[in-house]
C-alpha cells in the first residue's frame, strides 16, 4: 500500500500516539478518541478561515501583528485546554497524558516532544525534498500556562472524584 497523502500519514501518526497512550495506561480510554474529532474540526475550521483571511491587509507590519496576536491566543488556548482537561488534538494530548502517566513535569515532556517532532520534520523534509521545509515556531514556552496557574485552578468534570 502506497501512502501518498498527508492526511493518511497524519491519521496513522495520530493513531500511533493514541494507541501508545492506551498501551501505557493498559486500558481503552474513550476520551482519547475525541482528539480525532477535535483534530478534524480544527482542520475544517482552518479551511473555512482560509476563505476570508486573504481579505486582510498583508504588509510586513500587519503580518507581524497577526503573528503576535495569534501566538498569544494559541498559547492561552493550549494552556487552558490542558488545564481544563479538554479533549485536544493528539499532538497536545500525548505530552499531557504522558506527563500524567510518567509523573514527569509537563514542560519537560512537551519541549522534548516538540523538539523531537521538529527534528523528524527537518530530517524527513531534508531527505525527501532535498531541503528543510515547513518548520515554524512551534514550541510553547509555558508563560501563558504559568500565568493561568497563578490566577486559577481547573478541575475537569470528567476526572475521578477525590474522596475527602
Amino acid at each position: 500500500m502506497l501512502i501518498n497523502s498527508f492526511g493518511v500519514v497524519l491519521m496513522l501518526y495520530s493513531g500511533a500516539l493514541i494507541l501508545s497512550l492506551m498501551i501505557m495506561r493498559k486500558k481503552f480510554v474513550t476520551s482519547y478518541l475525541f482528539s480525532f474529532a477535535v483534530g478534524f474540526v480544527f482542520s475544517e475550521l482552518l479551511d473555512v478561515h482560509e476563505l476570508w483571511i486573504n481579505v486582510l491587509p498583508s504588509s510586513l507590519a500587519w503580518r507581524i501583528v497577526y503573528f503576535i496576536i495569534s501566538y498569544v491566543l494559541i498559547c492561552i488556548g493550549i494552556a487552558l485546554s490542558n488545564r481544563c482537561q479538554l479533549p485536544i488534538v493528539h499532538t497536545d494530548l500525548f505530552p499531557r497524558e504522558l506527563a500524567d502517566i510518567t509523573k514527569i513535569a509537563y514542560p519537560k515532556i512537551k519541549i522534548g516532544f516538540d523538539v523531537t517532532c521538529l527534528a523528524v520534520t527537518a530530517g524527513l523534509t531534508f531527505f525527501c525534498l532535498g531541503r528543510i521545509d515547513g518548520l515554524g515556531i512551534g514550541t510553547i514556552l509555558g508563560i501563558a500556562g504559568n500565568i493561568i496557574d497563578k490566577l486559577s485552578y481547573f478541575k475537569s468534570f470528567m476526572s475521578k472524584k477525590q474522596q475527602a
